[in-house]
């Protein structure tokens, strides 16, 4: 049974990345202001920036993860593309760190299942970054709740336009 759980595991992450739709993307050069201002800040101090998402229209887990930010305060607009691709090259993020949705709020940009409560921790620290990214889609982050599976631990990833990473936090380690 073990070994079956070895084999069945990475193959149902598997399809829940193809089921997102494409994810690879080239490293860019840009950096906070180069191209991640797409998003409107919030005018009120007090407010939390609004956030853009870009995902495909098909990925459930995206949606979850725009409902998990929505539960906790945000503003969230979704927009739906057929590859999100470009707009990962466009906001300079490193291939290595994608997952299934990239979003953007208060000029800093946010890939994959970050939790909610670590986006604001940035968002009111306001460090020299370009980002933060939680590569690939791991069991247990917000969108990626998994019936009977207990929570994989993760980092959330700081990188910046000059290729400087650190881990900005550590989830469930």
């Amino acid at each position: 049974m073990t070994e079956i759980k070895k084999i069945l595991a990475p193959l149902a992450v598997a399809l829940l990345v193809a089921a997102c739709g494409p994810s690879a993307a080239e490293p860019g050069a840009a950096g906070r202001s180069g191209g991640a201002d797409t998003t409107e800040s919030v005018a009120s101090a007090d407010a939390l920036p609004a956030v853009t998402v870009y995902k495909t229209p098909t990925c459930g887990c995206c949606s979850a993860w725009v409902d998990h930010l929505e539960e906790n305060g945000f503003t969230v607009r979704a927009t739906d593309m057929p590859d999100v691709s470009p707009m990962r090259r466009q906001l300079g993020l490193p291939q290595d760190l994608t997952s299934c949705h990239t979003a953007v709020i208060d000029g800093y940009v946010v890939e994959g299942h970050v939790p909610a409560h670590v986006i604001k921790r940035m968002v009111e620290e306001r460090p020299d970054i370009t980002g933060i990214a939680v590569p690939g889609m791991p069991i247990g982050s917000p969108g990626m709740e998994v019936p009977n599976r207990a929570p994989q631990p993760y980092e959330v990833i700081a990188f910046d336009r000059r290729g400087a990473r650190f881990v900005f936090e550590a989830v469930g380690l």
